[in-house]
């Protein structure tokens, strides 16, 4: 059976998208990238971003997908640090970096589509390979595709956010085929990807849980439809009109959907939903409720991080017995939670969140292994989360250790905050988080995107608060924004919101 690729009007059979991959590899082989090597990709979810996965496992090279929001400076930073010695970029991305862009690095400049066009807003005169660069697709069609047993795989060397200071490169030791075939099989348990099924990638691939699910969804055989950007109709139009099985999401993204007036969600046959998995971040628990009474018990959940992959998985019978949970260690995989003294915690006590790689091959953090050392704790890694696991095994987020607000030094969790701002009418989303004060080190900011139409003022949001959460943790200020800094996934850049309170009190965050 031949699956294919679908985005806006073009469709590409998956062997197609395998044979331009080995083309690209081949033409990487010619520029001097080898085993070990890097090259970079900016780009939103096109079908030549798959080329660029395929050409790395082709090649035993890292690509290095690069968030494309991010600024010059940033971007320029990851293509230096990581070493890529190519660089594919969408044509609308080119000016935006273009002075950041390493001095000898071939760049390849792919044509922007018009269904990502038209979902960014792009001029058409934009889109297109400017004149003295270099053509992707004619670059790449003329090579004959890469043959040969590849080197061992080394995968993608993501990077991470960077809340503070530079992100870092996660650069894993290449994997052989046995410890593959392990993956493989962690993979389809963890994501419930099955060979013929429809999925949709609602997710910006440069993100670790997306690419890894895209690069699994297209070695079993599966139609994929790649989504430009998410919209919360446009992705339930997604589902009723290609009979879409499988999906993995965010919590923002729930949240959003859940906000649709009853007649729009009622316009769309879901019932073709197999299997939607989310991560990322806390969801909610009266989010993840209303979910799951909405689409039924199709929806799961994990909890991982880049650098030790998948960790636990929960269903929606077993989440709706421990409401708030992110499930159980999967086989193989160990869960410890430590105070900040190092010492080991019980049962039910809340502290940082340490777990093993399992089988993933062990890592770096490219040019800074004292950075890796840093989150190393008995063996095992942290990603910074807090948390803890109750008498059952079952492990709970509290919410991100670097996000966690402390305030006359009490610990302060903003998703408990945003979950309960969440249930106020009116509100369509938020952002919690702390500033720096001089009496108690940290105070709490709520900002606010309203619905349309509603009336919100900071006094009422604290006297609605002031019902659900102690009164320690109501918000010392609010905002209001008709639109907050966003990622395509609908995930708000709190970085963002936060950073002009730093930088006024001189302070990093």
């Amino acid at each position: 059976m031949t699956y294919y690729v679908h985005s806006g009007p073009r469709k590409i059979a998956l062997d197609e998208v395998a044979r331009n991959g080995a083309k690209l590899a081949a033409g990487l082989k010619d520029l001097g990238i080898g085993d070990g090597d890097s090259y970079a990709s900016f780009m939103r979810n096109d079908i030549a971003m798959l080329e660029t996965k395929v050409a790395g496992n082709q090649l035993g090279a890292y690509s290095v997908p690069v968030n494309w929001h991010a600024t010059a400076e940033e971007a320029g930073y990851m293509f230096t640090d990581s070493g890529a010695k190519a660089i594919v970029i969408h044509a609308d991305l080119l000016p935006g970096v273009a002075s950041h862009l390493p001095q000898g690095v071939p760049v390849l400049v792919c044509a922007t589509p018009p269904e990502i066009a038209g979902a960014y807003g792009v001029r058409p005169d934009l889109c297109d390979v400017p004149d003295g660069m270099i053509d992707y697709e004619a670059w790449r069609d003329g090579f004959e595709p890469l043959t040969g047993a590849p080197p061992l795989q080394r995968g993608s060397m993501i990077y991470t956010s960077g809340t503070t200071g530079n992100p870092k490169g996660v650069r894993r030791e290449p994997t052989s085929a046995e410890r593959q075939a392990r993956l493989a099989e962690l993979a389809l348990r963890s994501f419930g990807i099955r060979p013929g099924g429809v999925v949709a990638m609602t997710g910006p691939m440069y993100h670790s849980a997306p690419g890894a699910y895209a690069s699994i969804a297209m070695s079993l055989g599966n139609d994929i439809h790649l989504l430009p950007r998410f919209e919360p109709e446009g992705l339930l139009q997604a589902i009723h009109e290609h009979k879409i099985s499988h999906m993995h999401v965010v919590p923002t993204m729930f949240v959003r959907m859940l906000r649709l007036p009853d007649a729009v969600k009622a316009k769309y046959d879901l019932s073709s939903l197999v299997h939607v998995i989310h991560g990322a971040a806390p969801c909610p628990p009266e989010v993840k409720r209303r979910m799951i009474e909405w689409w039924g018990d199709v929806i799961y959940e994990y909890y991982g991080s880049t650098e030790a992959g998948i960790v636990t998985v929960v269903n929606s019978t077993d989440w709706m017995n421990k409401p708030g949970t992110v499930g159980q260690p999967l086989d193989g995989q160990k869960v410890t939670i430590y105070d900040d003294d190092g010492n080991e915690l019980g049962r039910g006590e809340s502290g940082e969140i340490y777990m093993n790689l399992n089988d993933l091959s062990d890592f770096t953090y490219h040019n800074k292994a004292d950075k890796r050392a840093e989150i190393e704790r008995d063996g095992m890694v942290t990603n910074g989360d807090v948390g803890y696991i109750d008498e059952d095994g079952y492990v709970y987020l509290n919410d991100r250790k670097r996000d966690m607000i402390i305030s006359g030094g009490v610990n302060i969790y903003p998703a408990e905050i945003e979950a309960a701002l969440l249930e106020m009418p009116g509100v369509q989303d938020c952002a919690v988080f702390g500033i720096p004060h001089e009496e108690f080190g940290e105070s709490i900011v709520a900002a606010i995107e309203p619905q349309p139409g509603a009336s919100l003022s900071p006094e009422t949001v604290k006297e609605f608060l002031k019902a659900h959460i102690s009164a320690y943790k109501i918000p010392r200020e609010v905002t209001f924004h008709d639109a907050m800094p966003r990622e395509d996934t609908g995930k708000i850049f709190k970085r963002k919101l936060r950073q002009p309170y730093w930088d006024a009190a001189g302070r990093q965050i």
